[in-house]
Order: C-alpha cells, then structure tokens, then sequence
C-alpha cells in the first residue's frame, strides 16, 4: 500500500474527469447517444493497452456472470446519458455539485436494497445532505429564473446521480465474481454498443474540431478510469473517497474560464454542505472500520 501515491492516482481521475465533462460540454450540439458512443469506444483502446501492460488482459476478458456486466451496462449507460445531456443544458459547477447526490443515495439504497444496518449518524448525513443538494437546486428553479431547459436538466442531473447510485450497490455484488478490470472493460463494450441504438434518433456528422473533442472525452475518460482504479490499489477507499468532492474546485475554474459560468452564492454553500455530509459519512465509517479492526483480537475464536 502506497497511499500517498492512490491520493495522486484519485486526484488525477478527478481532475481528467472534469476535463472529460468539459469536452463533453463544449460539443453540446452532438446528439447524446453519439457523445456516449465516443466517449465509451475510444476509451477502449487506453483500457486494452492498460490490461495488456498489467498482464490482466485474460482476466479483463472474463466474465464469470456476462448478465450482470449487461445490467451494470444499461444501468450505466443511462446515468451516462444523463449526465451528458444536463451538461448540455446547466453549468458546469451545478452538474458537479448535483451528482454528488449519488453518494448520499447510495446509502440509502444499501440500506434498502441490501438491508445494511444504516445508523441516526448515517440518516442524519443523509438528510442534511440532501438539503444542500435543495441550496443547489434553488437558484435553478426560483420563479425569476426557471425555464424548461433547467427544468429537465435538473431532472436529467437527478435521474443520473439516482442510477450512479444504483450502479454503486450493483457493484459491489459484482466483486463477488468478477475481477474489477473485468467489470471496466465491459462496461465501456457495453456502453458502446448500447450507444449505437441511439443511431436512429438522429446522429450527426461532427466537424474536425467536433470529433477531436469527442475523441478527447473519450480518451481522457479511459485514463481516468484506469487512475481511478489504480487508486484503490494503493490505498483504502476511505481515505480516498473523500478527495472526489475536489472535482468541484476544477469545474468551478473550468467553467469559469472556458464557459463563462459565475457559481452562485447558494452553489457554493449547498455544495459545502453537500461535502461536508460525504465527508462526515467517509469518516464516520473510517472510524467505525478501525473500531471494528481493533476488537478482533479480543474477540473468541468463535466470534
């Protein structure tokens, strides 16, 4: 374990990450199905080229359960999709801040969907959680300001985090089977191929500087998601998780300067609150792991 190294690894995903969303935005006249065929195709290659590197290229081709790699898929892919098309109709920092509702929903989730024991401390993250994601929202839809675009924006950013979140809780049955260079290969072969469906809804032809962008996302897209798993092979995910919320940070300065996207006041404070309830769950449970490590050795070989 290396962990300053996985905080290198995770800080780098984060920062390619808004990259990615920002190429994503500046080609917001492609349709969504192509940008999600771009985005999952060209990151292939940077991911055969990793898996070949690390020898992992058998284990990457495996699948022990291909069903749950297709339900990860479509379920990924629509949070995907998602996610592109709100980057197309709200800033870039609200599209950040917002997603961060993936995380207190996952939660809520595994509480509900794999019955884990969920406490006050945990519910009560939760919920304040959740009322900054409402500070977020409120400049978004106050009387003098709403329209239809930010209105399904909103509700694409929201559908995302909802369907992140329910990748998050199939995932982690997944790692019961299947290896995770397994799981990012296939998600981006599936993505890919459940990208093209979308051909009939009118895909366009991109210019030069359209399709470098979308290649961009692409490949940018696959080197973090290579960084990404490489963090956690460094360091705990607890240590980790909490370096996610600097994605805002880089989206408010990438959406200043190539965007000219001024976060609000109430942004600013309901994604603060937002973080600092991810980050009080991360250590919360950070603390409840060291607790439980240290009991072991006191504990009878029968439990």
């Amino acid at each position: 374990m290396s962990p300053l190294r996985g905080i290198a690894l995770k800080l780098t995903a984060v920062i390619l990450f808004v990259v990615m969303a920002s190429l994503v935005k500046a080609a917001s006249a492609i349709p969504t199905g192509e940008v999600v065929f771009f985005r999952s195709f060209f990151a292939l290659p940077v991911i055969i080229v990793w898996l070949l590197w690390r020898g992992d290229l058998v284990a990457g081709l495996r699948a022990n359960r291909p069903e749950l790699h297709v339900l990860r898929g479509v379920v990924g892919v629509g949070a995907m999709g998602c996610n592109f098309a709100a980057l197309t109709m709200l800033p870039l920092p609200e599209v950040t801040a917002l997603s961060y509702a993936a995380p207190l929903l996952t939660v809520v989730f595994a509480a509900v969907l794999l019955k884990e024991r969920v406490r006050l401390f945990r519910l009560s993250a939760v919920g304040t959680g959740l009322l900054g994601v409402g500070l977020v929202l409120w400049p978004l839809l106050t009387v003098s300001r709403v329209d239809d675009t930010a209105l399904v924006g909103v509700a694409f950013i929201l559908t995302s985090a909802t369907l992140t979140a329910l990748v998050q809780i199939h995932i982690r049955r997944m790692v019961r089977t299947e290896q995770t260079s397994a799981i990012v290969f296939y998600f981006s072969l599936t993505s890919t191929v459940l990208a093209l469906f979308t051909l009939p809804f009118g895909w366009v032809v991109p210019t030069p500087a359209e399709a470098a962008i979308l290649v961009g996302a692409g490949v940018f897209g696959g080197i973090a998601q290579i960084c990404l798993t490489s963090a956690y092979r460094h360091a705990e995910a607890t240590l980790l998780a909490p370096f996610d919320y600097a994605s805002i940070l880089f989206a408010i300065l990438i959406g200043y300067a190539f965007f000219a996207e001024v976060p609000t006041v109430q942004m600013i404070l309901g994604s603060s609150v937002v973080i600092a309830s991810g980050v009080a769950i991360v250590l919360r449970e950070r603390y409840l792991g060291l607790k439980r490590v240290r009991a072991r050795p006191n504990m009878t070989p029968q439990g």
